[in-house]
Protein backbone atom coordinates (compact mmCIF):
# COMPACT_ATOMS: atom_id res chain seq x y z
CA UNK A 1 0.00 0.00 0.00
CA UNK A 2 3.02 1.92 1.05
CA UNK A 3 4.66 1.69 -2.12
CA UNK A 4 1.41 2.38 -4.89
CA UNK A 5 0.64 4.99 -2.40
CA UNK A 6 4.18 6.49 -3.30
CA UNK A 7 3.58 6.09 -6.45
CA UNK A 8 0.80 7.49 -7.04
CA UNK A 9 1.56 10.85 -5.54
CA UNK A 10 4.99 11.05 -7.81
CA UNK A 11 2.45 10.45 -10.74
CA UNK A 12 0.04 12.95 -9.97
CA UNK A 13 3.10 15.42 -9.59
CA UNK A 14 4.32 14.15 -12.65
CA UNK A 15 1.13 14.83 -14.55
CA UNK A 16 0.80 18.29 -13.02
CA UNK A 17 4.20 19.43 -14.50
CA UNK A 18 3.33 17.62 -18.24
CA UNK A 19 0.28 19.58 -17.79
CA UNK A 20 2.01 22.98 -17.84
CA UNK A 21 4.49 21.72 -20.26
CA UNK A 22 1.75 20.96 -22.82
CA UNK A 23 -0.14 24.19 -21.69
CA UNK A 24 2.94 26.62 -22.56
CA UNK A 25 4.24 24.79 -25.83
CA UNK A 26 0.61 23.68 -27.43
CA UNK A 27 -1.13 26.71 -25.96
CA UNK A 28 1.12 29.18 -27.54
CA UNK A 29 1.29 26.93 -30.57
CA UNK A 30 -2.54 27.28 -30.91
CA UNK A 31 -2.33 30.96 -31.02
CA UNK A 32 0.32 31.13 -33.31
CA UNK A 33 -2.41 28.72 -35.78
CA UNK A 34 -5.15 30.23 -34.96
CA UNK A 35 -3.33 33.76 -35.65
CA UNK A 36 -1.86 32.86 -38.80
CA UNK A 37 -2.79 34.28 -41.87
CA UNK A 38 -2.47 31.24 -43.74
CA UNK A 39 0.74 30.46 -46.26
CA UNK A 40 -1.01 32.16 -48.79
CA UNK A 41 -0.07 35.82 -46.58
CA UNK A 42 4.04 34.85 -47.06
CA UNK A 43 6.06 36.87 -49.68
CA UNK A 44 8.49 35.79 -52.46
CA UNK A 45 11.42 37.34 -49.43
CA UNK A 46 9.46 35.04 -46.63
CA UNK A 47 9.73 31.72 -49.09
CA UNK A 48 13.25 32.76 -49.82
CA UNK A 49 13.89 32.98 -46.34
CA UNK A 50 12.55 29.34 -45.94
CA UNK A 51 14.77 27.84 -48.46
CA UNK A 52 17.96 29.93 -47.31
CA UNK A 53 16.92 28.47 -43.70
CA UNK A 54 16.88 24.36 -45.16
CA UNK A 55 20.06 24.95 -47.10
CA UNK A 56 22.23 26.59 -44.96
CA UNK A 57 20.72 24.45 -42.25
CA UNK A 58 22.02 21.57 -44.79
CA UNK A 59 25.38 22.78 -45.54
CA UNK A 60 26.28 23.29 -41.80
CA UNK A 61 25.68 20.33 -41.00
CA UNK A 62 27.11 18.23 -43.50
CA UNK A 63 30.41 20.55 -43.37
CA UNK A 64 30.54 19.94 -39.55
CA UNK A 65 30.01 16.12 -39.70
CA UNK A 66 32.29 16.25 -42.42
CA UNK A 67 34.98 18.10 -40.63
CA UNK A 68 34.25 15.36 -37.73
CA UNK A 69 35.42 12.47 -38.74
CA UNK A 70 39.25 13.36 -39.10
CA UNK A 71 38.76 15.22 -35.65
CA UNK A 72 37.56 12.19 -33.90
CA UNK A 73 39.40 9.77 -35.49
CA UNK A 74 42.74 11.37 -34.49
CA UNK A 75 41.17 12.06 -30.84
CA UNK A 76 40.15 8.36 -30.66
CA UNK A 77 43.57 6.60 -31.68
CA UNK A 78 46.44 9.00 -30.23
CA UNK A 79 47.30 9.51 -26.27
CA UNK A 80 48.54 12.18 -25.22
CA UNK A 81 49.06 14.62 -22.41
CA UNK A 82 46.25 17.60 -22.05
CA UNK A 83 43.42 14.41 -24.26
CA UNK A 84 41.02 14.65 -21.51
CA UNK A 85 41.22 18.42 -21.20
CA UNK A 86 40.86 18.85 -25.12
CA UNK A 87 37.86 16.24 -24.88
CA UNK A 88 36.14 18.55 -22.28
CA UNK A 89 36.84 22.05 -24.15
CA UNK A 90 34.83 20.69 -26.55
CA UNK A 91 31.76 21.11 -25.25
CA UNK A 92 32.58 24.65 -24.55
CA UNK A 93 30.67 25.59 -27.49
CA UNK A 94 27.83 24.57 -26.31
CA UNK A 95 27.61 26.67 -23.53
CA UNK A 96 29.38 29.78 -24.89
CA UNK A 97 26.78 32.39 -25.56
CA UNK A 98 26.12 32.94 -28.94
CA UNK A 99 26.82 36.42 -29.60
CA UNK A 100 30.07 36.03 -27.53
CA UNK A 101 31.20 33.38 -30.23
CA UNK A 102 30.29 35.60 -33.27
CA UNK A 103 32.34 38.70 -31.73
CA UNK A 104 35.44 36.14 -31.50
CA UNK A 105 34.86 34.60 -35.44
CA UNK A 106 34.89 38.34 -36.34
CA UNK A 107 37.96 39.15 -34.75
CA UNK A 108 39.53 36.39 -37.00
CA UNK A 109 37.75 36.23 -40.18
CA UNK A 110 36.12 39.88 -39.98
CA UNK A 111 36.95 42.36 -42.45
CA UNK A 112 39.99 43.61 -40.15
CA UNK A 113 40.04 39.85 -38.69
CA UNK A 114 43.64 37.96 -38.64
CA UNK A 115 42.50 36.17 -41.60
CA UNK A 116 41.94 39.37 -43.63
CA UNK A 117 44.99 41.27 -42.42
CA UNK A 118 46.47 37.69 -43.74
CA UNK A 119 45.29 37.69 -46.97
CA UNK A 120 45.44 41.87 -47.79
CA UNK A 121 49.60 41.21 -46.78
CA UNK A 122 50.19 38.41 -49.24
CA UNK A 123 47.82 40.99 -51.54
CA UNK A 124 45.10 39.32 -51.80
CA UNK A 125 41.10 40.01 -51.48
CA UNK A 126 39.60 40.61 -48.54
CA UNK A 127 37.10 37.82 -47.61
CA UNK A 128 33.03 39.02 -46.09
CA UNK A 129 32.00 37.57 -43.12
CA UNK A 130 29.04 38.81 -44.07
CA UNK A 131 26.06 37.08 -45.75
CA UNK A 132 25.93 32.72 -45.96
CA UNK A 133 29.40 32.33 -45.17
CA UNK A 134 29.48 33.96 -42.33
CA UNK A 135 26.37 32.07 -41.08
CA UNK A 136 27.58 28.87 -42.12
CA UNK A 137 31.27 29.41 -40.29
CA UNK A 138 29.05 30.01 -37.37
CA UNK A 139 27.25 27.47 -37.16
CA UNK A 140 30.21 25.24 -38.10
CA UNK A 141 31.93 26.50 -35.05
CA UNK A 142 29.03 25.67 -33.09
CA UNK A 143 28.07 21.97 -34.15
CA UNK A 144 31.24 20.76 -35.10
CA UNK A 145 32.51 20.03 -31.60
CA UNK A 146 29.11 18.18 -31.17
CA UNK A 147 29.56 16.39 -34.13
CA UNK A 148 32.81 15.39 -33.14
CA UNK A 149 31.68 14.07 -29.57
CA UNK A 150 29.10 12.28 -30.89
CA UNK A 151 31.55 10.59 -33.22
CA UNK A 152 33.96 10.22 -31.08
CA UNK A 153 31.53 8.32 -28.70
CA UNK A 154 30.91 5.98 -32.06
CA UNK A 155 35.03 4.94 -32.40
CA UNK A 156 34.85 4.05 -28.66
CA UNK A 157 31.72 1.90 -28.97
CA UNK A 158 33.29 -0.22 -31.62
CA UNK A 159 35.40 -3.07 -29.09
CA UNK A 160 38.40 -3.29 -29.08
CA UNK A 161 39.22 -6.93 -29.57
CA UNK A 162 38.22 -5.95 -33.55
CA UNK A 163 41.09 -3.88 -33.83
CA UNK A 164 43.31 -5.89 -32.44
CA UNK A 165 42.37 -8.79 -34.72
CA UNK A 166 42.89 -6.21 -37.73
CA UNK A 167 46.12 -5.99 -36.19
CA UNK A 168 47.15 -9.00 -36.36
CA UNK A 169 45.46 -9.80 -39.86
CA UNK A 170 47.30 -7.31 -41.68
CA UNK A 171 44.82 -4.89 -41.81
CA UNK A 172 46.30 -1.64 -43.75
CA UNK A 173 44.26 1.74 -42.43
CA UNK A 174 41.84 1.79 -45.64
CA UNK A 175 41.29 -1.93 -44.58
CA UNK A 176 40.44 -0.99 -40.83
CA UNK A 177 38.40 1.76 -42.22
CA UNK A 178 36.17 -0.02 -44.48
CA UNK A 179 35.65 -3.01 -42.37
CA UNK A 180 35.41 -1.13 -39.09
CA UNK A 181 34.96 2.39 -38.90
CA UNK A 182 32.92 2.58 -41.77
CA UNK A 183 30.07 0.88 -40.64
CA UNK A 184 30.15 2.86 -37.43
CA UNK A 185 30.43 5.78 -39.24
CA UNK A 186 27.41 4.97 -41.19
CA UNK A 187 25.06 4.10 -37.97
CA UNK A 188 25.81 7.35 -36.52
CA UNK A 189 26.53 9.82 -39.34
CA UNK A 190 22.95 10.56 -40.42
CA UNK A 191 21.63 10.76 -36.19
CA UNK A 192 24.76 13.28 -35.81
CA UNK A 193 24.12 15.39 -38.97
CA UNK A 194 20.23 15.12 -38.62
CA UNK A 195 20.50 16.85 -34.83
CA UNK A 196 23.20 19.73 -35.87
CA UNK A 197 20.51 20.36 -39.33
CA UNK A 198 17.46 20.72 -36.46
CA UNK A 199 19.86 23.04 -34.37
CA UNK A 200 20.56 25.04 -36.98
CA UNK A 201 17.50 25.22 -38.29
CA UNK A 202 16.12 27.37 -34.85
CA UNK A 203 18.95 29.35 -35.16
CA UNK A 204 18.39 33.06 -34.43
CA UNK A 205 21.57 35.26 -32.75
CA UNK A 206 24.09 34.09 -36.02
CA UNK A 207 21.56 35.22 -38.47
CA UNK A 208 20.85 38.38 -36.35
CA UNK A 209 24.61 39.31 -36.57
CA UNK A 210 25.84 37.90 -39.43
CA UNK A 211 23.09 37.29 -41.76
CA UNK A 212 20.38 39.34 -42.76
CA UNK A 213 19.88 41.02 -46.20
CA UNK A 214 17.94 38.88 -48.99
CA UNK A 215 20.27 36.19 -49.62
CA UNK A 216 20.92 35.57 -45.40
CA UNK A 217 18.01 35.95 -43.91
CA UNK A 218 16.61 32.61 -41.63
CA UNK A 219 12.92 32.11 -40.98
CA UNK A 220 13.52 33.19 -37.51
CA UNK A 221 15.32 36.56 -38.32
CA UNK A 222 12.04 36.79 -40.69
CA UNK A 223 9.79 35.94 -37.99
CA UNK A 224 12.01 38.65 -36.05
CA UNK A 225 11.43 41.47 -38.85
CA UNK A 226 7.63 41.13 -39.12
CA UNK A 227 7.19 41.07 -35.28
CA UNK A 228 9.51 44.08 -34.20
CA UNK A 229 9.52 46.08 -37.36
CA UNK A 230 6.48 45.65 -39.48
CA UNK A 231 4.38 44.51 -36.44
CA UNK A 232 2.76 42.18 -38.77
CA UNK A 233 1.37 39.27 -36.17
CA UNK A 234 -0.43 37.72 -38.84
CA UNK A 235 2.96 37.17 -41.15
CA UNK A 236 4.91 36.27 -38.12
CA UNK A 237 2.53 33.46 -37.02
CA UNK A 238 2.67 31.74 -41.00
CA UNK A 239 6.47 31.94 -40.50
CA UNK A 240 6.55 30.91 -37.00
CA UNK A 241 4.24 27.46 -38.07
CA UNK A 242 6.31 26.82 -41.39
CA UNK A 243 9.38 26.82 -38.53
CA UNK A 244 7.27 23.83 -36.59
CA UNK A 245 6.67 21.93 -39.29
CA UNK A 246 10.40 21.63 -40.41
CA UNK A 247 11.37 20.52 -36.63
CA UNK A 248 8.93 18.14 -36.95
CA UNK A 249 10.13 16.73 -40.34
CA UNK A 250 13.60 16.77 -38.62
CA UNK A 251 12.65 15.40 -35.75
CA UNK A 252 10.93 12.61 -37.32
CA UNK A 253 13.64 11.56 -39.36
CA UNK A 254 15.74 11.84 -36.52
CA UNK A 255 13.59 8.91 -35.12
CA UNK A 256 14.32 5.91 -37.53
CA UNK A 257 17.14 7.28 -39.66
CA UNK A 258 20.24 5.55 -38.06
CA UNK A 259 21.08 1.83 -38.59
CA UNK A 260 22.34 -0.57 -35.95
CA UNK A 261 26.34 -0.90 -37.01
CA UNK A 262 26.14 -4.77 -35.87
CA UNK A 263 29.94 -5.37 -33.99
CA UNK A 264 28.04 -6.99 -31.02
CA UNK A 265 29.66 -6.81 -27.59
CA UNK A 266 33.36 -6.63 -26.74
CA UNK A 267 35.47 -6.92 -23.17
CA UNK A 268 34.94 -3.62 -22.03
CA UNK A 269 39.31 -3.57 -22.56
CA UNK A 270 39.85 0.02 -23.61
CA UNK A 271 43.54 1.30 -25.37
CA UNK A 272 43.33 -0.38 -28.55
CA UNK A 273 46.99 0.09 -29.94
CA UNK A 274 46.77 3.38 -32.97
CA UNK A 275 48.36 2.87 -36.21
CA UNK A 276 52.11 2.67 -36.72
CA UNK A 277 53.50 5.42 -39.06
CA UNK A 278 55.25 8.70 -38.79
CA UNK A 279 52.98 10.10 -41.71
CA UNK A 280 49.89 9.01 -39.76
CA UNK A 281 50.94 10.43 -36.10
CA UNK A 282 51.53 13.69 -38.53
CA UNK A 283 48.57 13.28 -39.64
CA UNK A 284 46.53 13.04 -36.39
CA UNK A 285 48.49 16.00 -34.40
CA UNK A 286 47.94 18.31 -37.51
CA UNK A 287 43.95 16.89 -37.40
CA UNK A 288 44.07 17.76 -33.56
CA UNK A 289 46.25 20.90 -33.84
CA UNK A 290 43.75 22.44 -36.59
CA UNK A 291 40.73 21.65 -34.64
CA UNK A 292 41.83 23.16 -31.45
CA UNK A 293 43.21 26.31 -33.27
CA UNK A 294 39.63 27.05 -35.18
CA UNK A 295 37.92 26.53 -31.73
CA UNK A 296 40.22 27.98 -29.34
CA UNK A 297 41.08 31.20 -31.61
CA UNK A 298 37.86 33.24 -31.58
CA UNK A 299 38.02 33.13 -27.65
CA UNK A 300 40.99 33.89 -26.99
CA UNK A 301 40.70 36.90 -29.41
CA UNK A 302 37.63 38.40 -27.16
CA UNK A 303 39.50 38.04 -24.04
CA UNK A 304 42.69 39.74 -24.99
CA UNK A 305 40.46 42.48 -25.98
CA UNK A 306 38.39 42.13 -23.59
CA UNK A 307 39.55 41.81 -20.18
CA UNK A 308 41.53 45.25 -20.46
CA UNK A 309 38.36 47.08 -20.64
CA UNK A 310 36.42 45.36 -17.99
CA UNK A 311 37.78 47.97 -15.48
CA UNK A 312 35.66 51.09 -17.68
CA UNK A 313 32.49 49.39 -18.19
CA UNK A 314 29.56 51.26 -18.07
CA UNK A 315 26.94 50.89 -15.42
CA UNK A 316 24.43 49.86 -17.53
CA UNK A 317 26.33 46.90 -18.60
CA UNK A 318 26.66 45.66 -14.78
CA UNK A 319 22.38 46.25 -14.12
CA UNK A 320 22.14 43.99 -17.51
CA UNK A 321 24.61 41.35 -16.13
CA UNK A 322 22.50 41.44 -12.56
CA UNK A 323 19.40 41.14 -15.19
CA UNK A 324 20.64 37.96 -16.44
CA UNK A 325 21.93 36.63 -13.13
CA UNK A 326 18.41 36.53 -11.85
CA UNK A 327 16.90 35.35 -15.03
CA UNK A 328 19.48 32.45 -15.60
CA UNK A 329 19.45 31.49 -11.91
CA UNK A 330 15.17 32.19 -12.39
CA UNK A 331 15.31 29.50 -15.53
CA UNK A 332 17.38 27.04 -13.72
CA UNK A 333 15.21 26.73 -10.67
CA UNK A 334 12.39 26.33 -12.88
CA UNK A 335 13.58 23.66 -14.65
CA UNK A 336 14.73 21.96 -11.66
CA UNK A 337 10.99 22.11 -10.29
CA UNK A 338 9.84 20.46 -13.17
CA UNK A 339 12.07 18.15 -14.40
CA UNK A 340 12.73 16.43 -10.98
CA UNK A 341 8.81 14.91 -10.85
CA UNK A 342 9.01 13.87 -14.60
CA UNK A 343 11.92 12.02 -13.72
CA UNK A 344 10.58 10.32 -10.76
CA UNK A 345 7.16 9.31 -12.05
CA UNK A 346 6.61 5.72 -12.47
CA UNK A 347 7.42 5.58 -16.39
CA UNK A 348 5.03 6.64 -18.98
CA UNK A 349 5.47 7.21 -22.28
CA UNK A 350 3.55 10.53 -22.59
CA UNK A 351 5.76 12.13 -19.58
CA UNK A 352 8.74 11.26 -21.84
CA UNK A 353 6.80 13.04 -24.79
CA UNK A 354 5.63 16.41 -22.63
CA UNK A 355 9.49 16.65 -21.49
CA UNK A 356 10.45 16.39 -25.53
CA UNK A 357 7.58 19.31 -26.52
CA UNK A 358 9.90 22.22 -26.07
CA UNK A 359 12.05 21.04 -29.07
CA UNK A 360 9.34 21.53 -31.54
CA UNK A 361 9.12 25.16 -30.73
CA UNK A 362 12.27 28.15 -30.64
CA UNK A 363 12.39 30.67 -28.56
CA UNK A 364 11.09 33.35 -31.08
CA UNK A 365 7.62 30.57 -31.74
CA UNK A 366 7.23 30.58 -28.22
CA UNK A 367 7.68 34.10 -27.72
CA UNK A 368 5.29 34.85 -30.38
CA UNK A 369 3.08 32.78 -29.25
CA UNK A 370 3.23 34.13 -25.53
CA UNK A 371 2.86 37.61 -27.05
CA UNK A 372 -0.43 36.41 -28.88
CA UNK A 373 -1.93 34.82 -25.70
CA UNK A 374 -0.93 37.92 -23.04
CA UNK A 375 -1.75 40.80 -25.31
CA UNK A 376 -5.52 41.15 -24.85
CA UNK A 377 -4.49 41.27 -21.05
CA UNK A 378 -3.23 44.86 -21.31
CA UNK A 379 -0.08 44.66 -19.92
CA UNK A 380 2.92 46.03 -21.43
CA UNK A 381 5.07 43.94 -23.34
CA UNK A 382 8.29 45.50 -21.51
CA UNK A 383 6.51 44.80 -18.18
CA UNK A 384 6.53 40.82 -19.31
CA UNK A 385 10.08 40.42 -20.83
CA UNK A 386 11.67 38.76 -17.96
CA UNK A 387 8.98 36.45 -16.74
CA UNK A 388 8.57 35.57 -20.27
CA UNK A 389 12.37 34.62 -20.72
CA UNK A 390 12.17 33.11 -17.69
CA UNK A 391 9.68 30.68 -18.62
CA UNK A 392 10.52 30.30 -22.27
CA UNK A 393 14.20 29.57 -21.31
CA UNK A 394 13.54 27.05 -18.40
CA UNK A 395 11.03 25.19 -21.06
CA UNK A 396 14.16 24.88 -23.39
CA UNK A 397 16.66 23.60 -21.33
CA UNK A 398 14.45 21.44 -19.48
CA UNK A 399 14.52 18.25 -22.46
CA UNK A 400 18.20 18.25 -22.12
CA UNK A 401 18.12 17.87 -18.46
CA UNK A 402 15.08 15.33 -18.65
CA UNK A 403 17.33 13.11 -20.95
CA UNK A 404 20.36 13.71 -17.98
CA UNK A 405 18.40 12.79 -15.24
CA UNK A 406 16.22 9.88 -16.26
CA UNK A 407 19.36 7.33 -16.64
CA UNK A 408 20.35 8.23 -13.38
CA UNK A 409 16.35 8.13 -11.56
CA UNK A 410 16.02 4.77 -13.40
CA UNK A 411 18.81 3.01 -11.24
CA UNK A 412 17.75 5.13 -8.27
CA UNK A 413 14.49 3.69 -8.30
CA UNK A 414 16.02 0.15 -9.15
CA UNK A 415 18.53 0.14 -6.09
CA UNK A 416 16.55 1.43 -3.08
CA UNK A 417 12.77 2.12 -4.27
CA UNK A 418 12.35 -1.54 -1.81
CA UNK A 419 14.44 -0.32 0.56
CA UNK A 420 12.83 3.28 1.35
CA UNK A 421 9.25 1.65 1.27
CA UNK A 422 10.60 -1.04 3.85
CA UNK A 423 11.23 1.75 5.79
CA UNK A 424 8.42 4.08 5.28
CA UNK A 425 10.82 6.54 4.03
CA UNK A 426 8.27 9.03 1.78
CA UNK A 427 7.15 12.48 0.96
CA UNK A 428 10.28 15.46 1.74
CA UNK A 429 11.93 13.09 3.96
CA UNK A 430 12.90 10.53 0.90
CA UNK A 431 13.93 13.83 -1.05
CA UNK A 432 16.06 14.81 0.96
CA UNK A 433 17.91 11.60 2.50
CA UNK A 434 17.95 9.73 -0.60
CA UNK A 435 16.96 11.56 -3.72
CA UNK A 436 18.75 14.52 -4.09
CA UNK A 437 21.93 12.94 -2.42
CA UNK A 438 21.63 10.54 -5.10
CA UNK A 439 20.79 12.48 -8.15
CA UNK A 440 23.61 15.33 -6.75
CA UNK A 441 25.87 14.84 -9.79
CA UNK A 442 23.36 14.56 -12.37
CA UNK A 443 21.00 17.84 -10.79
CA UNK A 444 24.56 19.84 -10.81
CA UNK A 445 25.28 19.11 -13.85
CA UNK A 446 21.75 20.17 -15.45
CA UNK A 447 21.62 23.14 -13.21
CA UNK A 448 25.02 24.49 -14.81
CA UNK A 449 23.56 23.69 -17.95
CA UNK A 450 20.26 25.41 -17.76
CA UNK A 451 22.09 28.39 -15.98
CA UNK A 452 24.66 28.59 -18.73
CA UNK A 453 22.16 28.55 -21.70
CA UNK A 454 19.71 30.92 -20.28
CA UNK A 455 22.67 33.15 -19.18
CA UNK A 456 23.67 33.66 -22.64
CA UNK A 457 20.30 33.65 -24.77
CA UNK A 458 19.42 36.04 -27.19
CA UNK A 459 16.38 35.67 -28.58
CA UNK A 460 12.77 35.75 -26.93
CA UNK A 461 14.23 39.17 -25.12
CA UNK A 462 14.37 40.84 -28.22
CA UNK A 463 10.40 40.79 -28.98
CA UNK A 464 9.63 42.25 -25.34
CA UNK A 465 11.77 44.46 -23.65
CA UNK A 466 13.04 47.66 -23.74
CA UNK A 467 16.55 49.07 -23.04
CA UNK A 468 15.31 49.17 -19.32
CA UNK A 469 15.01 45.69 -19.11
CA UNK A 470 17.39 44.91 -21.70
CA UNK A 471 19.87 41.30 -20.23
CA UNK A 472 23.58 41.37 -21.04
CA UNK A 473 23.07 39.45 -24.24
CA UNK A 474 20.83 42.16 -25.61
CA UNK A 475 23.19 44.79 -24.36
CA UNK A 476 26.41 43.25 -25.97
CA UNK A 477 24.39 43.37 -29.25
CA UNK A 478 23.23 46.96 -28.49
CA UNK A 479 27.25 47.95 -28.37
CA UNK A 480 27.74 45.87 -31.46
CA UNK A 481 25.39 47.70 -33.15
CA UNK A 482 26.74 51.22 -31.33
CA UNK A 483 29.87 49.99 -32.90
CA UNK A 484 31.44 51.02 -29.12
CA UNK A 485 33.84 48.16 -29.89
CA UNK A 486 36.13 48.21 -26.91
CA UNK A 487 33.17 48.06 -24.54
CA UNK A 488 31.29 45.48 -26.55
CA UNK A 489 34.25 42.86 -26.20
CA UNK A 490 34.61 43.81 -22.20
CA UNK A 491 30.90 43.12 -21.99
CA UNK A 492 31.84 39.97 -24.35
CA UNK A 493 33.94 38.60 -21.91
CA UNK A 494 31.37 39.74 -18.48
CA UNK A 495 29.14 37.44 -20.82
CA UNK A 496 31.32 34.20 -21.19
CA UNK A 497 32.99 34.42 -17.90
CA UNK A 498 29.34 34.54 -15.70
CA UNK A 499 28.22 31.63 -18.07
CA UNK A 500 31.32 29.32 -17.65
CA UNK A 501 31.21 30.39 -13.87
CA UNK A 502 27.41 29.52 -13.34
CA UNK A 503 28.01 26.40 -15.26
CA UNK A 504 31.24 25.11 -13.04
CA UNK A 505 29.65 26.26 -9.59
CA UNK A 506 26.53 24.02 -10.36
CA UNK A 507 28.19 21.44 -11.72
CA UNK A 508 30.82 21.56 -8.85
CA UNK A 509 28.30 21.88 -5.99
CA UNK A 510 26.42 18.63 -7.59
CA UNK A 511 29.66 16.57 -7.85
CA UNK A 512 30.93 17.32 -4.26
CA UNK A 513 26.97 16.34 -3.19
CA UNK A 514 27.48 13.54 -4.45
CA UNK A 515 27.82 10.57 -1.77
Amino acid sequence: MAHRAVALNAGRVAALAATLLAVLVLGTLAAVALRAGGLGGLNADDWSAVRFTALQAAVSATLSVALAIPAARALNRRRFAGRGAMITILGAPFLLPVIVAVMGIQAIFGRAGVLNDLLAGLGLARWSIYGPQGVILAHVFFNLPLATRMLLHGWQAIPSERFRLAQSLGFSPADTQRHLEWPMLRARLPGAWLAIFLVCLTSFAVALTLGGGPRATTIELAIYQAFRFDFDLARAASLALVQVALCLVALALTAWVALPSGFGAGLDRGGHLPPAGAWLRRQDAAVIGLTLAFLLAPLLAVLLRGVPGLAALPAQVWHAAARSLLVALASTGLVLALVLPLVLAPPRRWIGLAATLPLIASPLVLGTGLYLVLRPLGLAPASLALPVTVLVNAALALPFAFRTLLPAARTLHADYDRLAVSLSLGGLARLRLLTLPRLARPLGFSAGLAAALSMGDLGVITLFTDHENATLPLVLYQLLGAYRMNDAAAAATLLMGLSFALFWALDRAGAHADP
